[in-house]
């Protein structure tokens, strides 16, 4: 079995009610007998956070970037870009400015995804047009346009037999990559993502059930809160997020009260400044 199928094989070892319970636990719903391998290699997906000492060829890069660029784009306008960084300094220097994720340094290729409004900027002026755009809105199509590009990049890789692990934390960082990446005006970063042969994937992440994230017809949110034990207790306790503001707790944090810690606290406090620098106004 070549590596570029391994990836569709762990899905296709599983049936599916395998994989609804590995989602969400239990199984949640009864889905079909038997379904297409490219979606249960979507129901399989993982983080990978250990990856070989091994290049990516480079052909192999190229069509999983072609895949990423093969993601929906608002109004055919493409507001992204991508950034491949192979050089082990620059992707060790991420590394290490983040401080908490020693994988990254590990995968051979750190992707950068980001909003890209110059492009567009570019265009208009190239045509004798002004821009007209700089506004929240575009800020909100760019940052949509590189995460589709992101997720269909996250599944082509699985597809081949690759593993990646998103990276927010990028844009803690957005002063120093900024400059070393020589983003001009208009691009930002949305995330990294690390890319690699697994040495082995993550175990599947539970996901809260679907009356609560999925709402038909109406929004309603009534069941969150009866939702919240039997979830909680789908995910080991993890570290406690901010125990300089609220304190440590030994036996860990589920998850509802670690979301709760993590979003009471500002982050990334300056990245609307930064932005504003950079010539996107979010009025």
């Amino acid at each position: 079995m070549s590596k570029a199928r391994s990836g569709a094989t762990l899905a296709t070892m599983s049936t599916p009610a395998d994989l609804i319970r590995a989602r969400y636990g239990n199984l949640a719903f009864e889905p079909p007998a038997e379904i297409p391998a490219g979606l249960a290699m979507v129901l399989d997906r993982r983080v990978t956070r250990r990856y070989r000492d091994e290049p990516i060829p480079e052909p192999l890069l190229q069509t999983v970037l072609a895949a990423a660029q093969s993601a929906p784009s608002k109004s055919d306008l493409q507001q992204y870009s991508i950034l491949v960084l192979q050089d082990p300094a620059k992707i060790a220097a991420i590394a290490d400015w983040i401080g908490t994720m020693p994988w990254i340094k590990q995968a051979p290729v750190l992707l950068l995804f980001c909003g890209d409004i110059r492009r567009g900027q570019r265009l208009a002026a190239i045509h004798g047009r002004e821009h007209a755009n700089n506004n929240v809105d575009t800020f909100i199509n760019a940052t949509a346009d590189a995460a589709l590009a992101m997720g269909h990049c996250i599944l082509a890789a699985e597809g081949a037999g690759l593993g990646t692990c998103p990276i927010s934390y990028v844009r803690n960082h957005v002063e120093k990559i900024g400059p070393m990446l020589g983003l001009p005006k208009g691009v930002f970063p949305v995330a990294g993502l690390t890319l690699g042969w697994p040495v082995a994937r993550n175990e599947p992440s539970p996901r809260l059930p679907q009356n609560v994230v999925v709402h038909r017809e109406r929004y309603n949110d009534s069941g969150l809160e009866a939702a919240l034990p039997a979830y909680d207790a789908l995910r080991p306790p993890a570290k406690p997020r901010y125990p300089e503001v609220y304190g440590p707790k030994a036996e860990g944090c589920v998850w509802s009260e670690n979301s709760a810690r993590q979003l009471s606290v500002p982050e990334r406090f300056g990245l609307s400044v930064w932005l504003k620098l950079r010539g996107i106004d979010l009025a």
